[in-house]
């Protein structure tokens, strides 16, 4: 329908669309679409160069774009590209100043090439653990929310993210970022709207409160 608001959602590093399971919109008055990771064309690909792949797919005009952590990062470069109504992004960062010190130290020395995609990639041998019931069940939620296995993919999301050079900020963009996010803490994070105990996996975790603050920004 035309008179729908178009929402187009970017999950995680790796992770599939399912993250989203719980995120919920009025559906008589949008339509949600999933974005999905593509393999990267080479291994030092930069983001702004990657986001061009997704143009195709974005077929509405004026959309509200929503990422969550790398994502955010990808959809922040694809509204450059494009005029979008709204940029949400949840448990991100806006720019490498936002990137934590011990990131950005990974960086500087390289070190996020020792990082075992490899292992990523094979996940599901958590599962098998049956006589440790933690792992096990740590196993079955990688296995339903991990969407992308693929070692180049892996190796390369990594360096994009360490690399990732904001050029310029996106006027009236919406950041929303929990308070005990531990990939990017929020002591490093400016011009927020805070989510009280929310983790990095906090579109899960704390999808009820998020949904609040979605649905009350769309109405504005």
């Amino acid at each position: 329908m035309a008179d729908k608001t178009h929402i187009y959602l970017m999950p995680g590093l790796a992770a599939s669309p399912k993250i989203f399971e719980y995120i919920e919109f009025n559906p008589s008055t949008t339509e949600l679409h999933y974005l999905e990771w593509i393999p990267p064309s080479h291994e030092k690909e930069p983001v702004d160069e990657y986001a061009g792949k997704y143009l195709d797919m974005i077929q509405h005009p004026d959309p509200i774009l929503i990422g969550v952590s790398f994502g955010g990062i990808l959809v922040q470069e694809i509204s450059r590209m494009i005029q979008v109504q709204k940029v949400i992004i949840i448990s991100s960062i806006k720019s490498k100043q936002e990137m934590p010190k011990r990131l950005r130290f990974l960086k500087s020395l390289r070190v996020y090439k020792l990082f075992p995609a490899r292992r990523l990639s094979k996940i599901d041998d958590f599962t098998r653990f049956d006589y440790h019931p933690h792992l096990k069940k740590k196993g079955e939620l990688y296995n339903k929310y991990l969407g992308v296995r693929n070692e180049k993919y892996l190796n390369w999301s990594l360096w994009a993210v360490l690399h990732w050079e904001n050029k310029s900020s996106i006027t009236d963009l919406i950041h929303i970022h929990g308070t005990r996010d531990e990939i990017f803490p929020i002591k490093h994070i400016e011009n927020c709207i805070p989510v009280e105990g929310g983790t990095h996996a906090m579109i899960l975790i704390k999808a009820k409160k998020i949904n609040q603050i979605l649905n009350r920004l769309l109405q504005k």
